[in-house]
């Protein structure tokens, strides 16, 4: 059975999330980020992470794409131009959405006080509302990469909640819909019951 460490608050929502979207049982430990439990299984201190057996992964795009191959769902097959293109907009994500929020998260509370520029944030939520509005006229259907829901979607809609909580403008009407309509999946109910 897969073990998943993290507090839900953290990116290790998009692993139990997959989890629950692929029906894969699962046992999750609700762990803060630099706890010394955590500390023992990644030294970064860093969460998710995902034991599968003896084994230990970390990162949350790793770990999801990893149980989409693994179990062949929510994923193109490896090799494939579909792949290639799921594969481009995971990491377009990460870089242009992503780290938008983990930017400004770190410069409200996770750096220092003395290492924080406040000043750094309206750019960022310039840039993230800017790359948001491209993605959005990208996607190649109802979801990311078409008809059909795929991990990436994981990763944006997860990024859209973080964005609605961390006061991000979210000025996209497609995008809010968007969001909704993830949240929306019977997977995501039965997860946020799971964590009630």
């Amino acid at each position: 059975m897969y073990k998943v460490f993290g507090i839900p608050q953290s990116r290790a929502f998009r692993v139990i999330w997959m989890l629950e979207e692929i029906e894969i049982e699962y046992e999750h430990f609700s762990l803060k980020p630099g706890s010394q439990e955590v500390k023992n299984l990644n030294r970064s201190g860093k969460v998710p992470v995902l034991m599968d057996g003896e084994e230990i992964l970390s990162d949350s795009s790793a770990i999801i794409s990893y149980l989409g191959d693994k179990h062949e769902q929510l994923c193109f097959p490896r090799g494939s131009i579909e792949r290639a293109r799921q594969d481009a907009m995971v990491f377009r994500i990460i870089d242009e959405v992503d780290m938008m929020l983990w930017g400004a998260a770190r410069h409200s509370f996770i750096l220092p006080e003395d290492m924080r520029v406040a000043a750094i944030k309206p750019s960022l939520k310039w840039e993230f509302q800017k790359n948001i509005d491209n993605i959005m006229n990208e996607r190649r259907g109802k979801f990311l990469m078409g008809e059909e829901f795929m991990l990436p979607d994981i990763i944006l809609a997860h990024c859209g909640r973080w964005a609605r909580s961390a006061k991000f403008p979210l000025e996209n009407e497609s995008f809010n819909e968007y969001i909704n309509l993830c949240y929306d999946r019977p997977a995501v109910k039965r997860l946020i019951k799971r964590l009630s």
